[in-house]
């Protein structure tokens, strides 16, 4: 009976443990096969290559030290956090630009690309602008292949 109680305590705790991991981790697994589709300012890679032939202006929304470390190649930073001062940065490149711009930010449930998009709109600096459904983390997995 002690066995039976231990092991059904370590069950429960490896089913806390999971779920954790899971719910915080950036690289987490879908746990469904079947992808949410697009909404209509989303793209994925396929439809860049499709419809952009891979023609496009990336801007990463993530911190500066995340951009440094690694980011696309040819990629603008404006970050939600300096975005006034990298926007100033880049002013030439937005405005010379004629480019899809596609936003990206960390990952899946990152909001930062949706507000930078967003800003660059209602300041007129883009106009064909998208994000990157799943942000840098299918993006780095893209590169590596």
């Amino acid at each position: 009976m002690k066995a039976i109680s231990q092991s059904l305590f370590l069950v429960a705790l490896a089913a806390v443990a999971a779920f954790g991991t899971h719910t915080w981790h950036p690289r987490a697994p879908a746990l469904h096969l079947t992808q949410e589709p697009l909404r209509d300012d989303e793209v994925s890679m396929a439809v860049i290559r499709e419809k952009y032939a891979s023609e496009v202006l990336w801007i990463d929304a993530r911190p500066a030290d995340q951009f440094a470390a690694q980011h696309m190649p040819g990629a603008l930073n404006v970050s939600e956090q300096q975005f006034d001062e990298q926007l100033v940065q880049h002013l030439d490149a937005l405005q010379t630009n004629s480019k899809p711009v596609v936003v990206y930010c960390s990952g899946q449930k990152c909001e930062a690309s949706r507000k930078v998009m967003e800003r660059l709109k209602e300041m007129g600096f883009v106009k064909d602008a998208y994000i990157f459904k799943g942000g840098w983390s299918v993006l780095e997995k893209e590169a590596g292949r």
